[in-house]
């Protein structure tokens, strides 16, 4: 297992980019170099990294020989699995690597033309996802929608033994900036006798971390608490989008279907665990009486290092809002260490029976929220099922989301010493069903 809480001269607060928009960026600064996919200009999309207000395109700096050769049908590849796949120290040897060619003004005349504008280039969901699974490890959220249906026991006997998760929908996953049709579908009206067909009347949104797969294990062998870092190639921001109505009549006896699989939207960069290094924490300590982890769940290492020191935000901006030239109104904050089970516990547990997880899967926590209202990762929470609406600055009140209404998310990671960085903006506008 390769220590993930490692910080080096990537990290330095004093490392300046001579790119001047990234000095002070809110999530893109020299400390940051995440991958994704993009086309400048209407050209083929190809891996580039983000600096600043730009993105550095991969292929071309491979072309003129400032990456090593083993990193040159990496980078022209056509999405990031390969760059995933690579072993740990070589992904800490490229963004070394990345991190010398943005703040060495010896390279500066050489890189500086296969910059872009990001504003002007298209972003593409980052890899070629195989698989996606979304788990249940916000304990707030879980405990805050159990509570609505049962009321003296919110929480199922297995939630604290087991990182409850669904195999979910790959194919519909989507980057910042698609919008979002409403779905239609099937919903029982509590005062109906048969379910009805038509478009969903509680479109909800849920704030999520995605977990991006890096090395993949072979079927049959798991992967254990101990290497599961190894396992974890970045992170994104993901809002798993809901069907609430659809989902109240479907899910029982085998989950989440159709109210989850219509579209999922994901920030378009991999923000890697290297740059995550300075923003692990300690794993809050679980409630006096909770069980401990079993055993292949249970590693000192990982509850010393094993969360993560994130600000997790929702904005809701509606079509009123925009016209009025308002601000997106912020309707929660809170840290991302509200999590039960940690994601190496998570990609463990995934691979426990022997399932075998590929470069570039991707894998959600599940709704984050924090115990207080301020918190809450859903309008399924914050208007208790659409009963308490919550109010906006300019007088709408929403118990869920109206079309036209437009959702974002942002996180941000943070620790004394360290530049903060972002995981990228996240958002996406509701458009009629």
């Amino acid at each position: 297992m390769t220590q993930w809480w490692n910080v080096d001269e990537t990290h330095a607060a004093d490392r300046i980019s001579w790119v001047d928009s990234a000095v002070g960026h809110a999530d893109f600064p020299v400390q940051n170099l995440p991958y994704g996919l993009f086309a400048p200009h209407e050209q083929e999309p190809r891996i580039g990294v983000a600096i600043g207000d730009l993105i550095l395109d991969l292929w071309a700096v491979a072309q003129i020989d400032l990456l090593d050769e083993g990193f040159r049908q990496v980078a022209a590849s056509s999405s990031v699995n390969a760059l995933l796949s690579l072993p740990v120290e070589q992904r800490r040897a490229l963004r070394r690597r990345i991190s010398e060619l943005l703040t060495d003004e010896a390279y500066r005349s050489h890189v500086e033309p296969y910059l872009f504008d990001a504003a002007e280039c298209t972003l593409f969901v980052p890899a070629q996802i195989g698989d996606y699974t979304d788990f249940y490890v916000g304990i707030h959220h879980a405990t805050n929608i159990g509570r609505q249906f049962r009321p003296d026991a919110p929480l199922l006997p297995n939630y604290k033994y087991v990182p409850i998760g669904y195999h979910g929908r790959a194919s519909s996953i989507r980057p910042s900036g698609v919008a979002v049709r409403r779905p239609s579908g099937q919903r029982k009206p509590p005062e109906a006798d048969v379910p009805v067909f038509g478009p969903c009347t509680r479109l909800d949104y849920e704030l999520e971390i995605g977990v991006w797969i890096a090395q993949g294990n072979t079927l049959g062998s798991p992967i254990s608490i101990q290497d599961a870092a190894d396992h974890i190639g970045g992170f994104c921001l993901l809002n798993d989008w809901s069907a609430r109505d659809f989902q109240a009549w479907e899910y029982q006896p085998l989950g989440p279907f159709l109210s989850k699989s219509f579209h999922s939207t994901i920030s378009p960069w991999v923000v890697t665990t290297d740059a995550m290094a300075p923003f692990r924490v300690a794993q809050p300590p679980r409630p006096e009486g909770d069980p401990q982890p079993l055993p292949y769940l249970s590693d000192e290492l990982d509850q010393q290092h094993g969360a993560l020191k994130i600000t997790l935000e929702v904005f809701l901006l509606t079509a009123s809002m925009r016209e009025q030239g308002l601000p997106p109104f912020r309707v929660s904050q809170g840290p991302a260490t509200n999590m039960y089970w940690t994601v190496n516990q998570i990609v463990t547990h995934h691979a426990s029976n022997g399932c075998n997880l590929n470069p570039g899967d991707l894998l959600g926590t599940g709704t984050i929220s924090a115990p207080e209202r301020s918190g809450f990762g859903s309008l399924l929470e914050l208007s208790t099922g659409g009963q308490e609406p919550i109010h906006l600055p300019n007088g709408e009140s929403r118990g869920f989301l109206e079309d036209g209404d437009e959702i974002i998310l942002r996180g941000t990671a943070s620790a004394p010493g360290f530049v903060s960085i972002g995981l990228g903006e996240c958002r996406a506008k509701i458009q009629p069903a």
